[in-house]
């Protein structure tokens, strides 16, 4: 089985929601509801910090502007060489 992307995850989150807000959830939508949230922020963590690591910041004069803490995480991956 593939693993979930965020579009599945949220759909079915959002189904549960408005569940939850109409007739509840049973013991077991609970807890697929939990599992479903905890797996969501895992795939939104991993997004994000794959965008912030493939990041550069230039300034009005074009120079290159990136943090030096974004810079060591882009060097250790390999993606810098400066």
């Amino acid at each position: 089985m593939a693993e979930p992307t965020m579009d599945t995850l949220l759909v079915r989150i959002n189904e549960l929601a408005h569940k939850a807000k109409g007739e509840g959830l049973t013991p077991a939508e609970t807890a697929e509801r939990a599992k479903l949230r905890k797996q969501y922020l895992k795939l939104f963590r991993a997004s994000f910090k794959s965008q912030v690591e493939m990041m550069q910041v230039y300034n009005d004069q074009g120079e290159e502007v990136t943090p030096e803490k974004v810079r060591e995480v882009q060097r250790k991956k390999g993606l810098r060489d400066d």
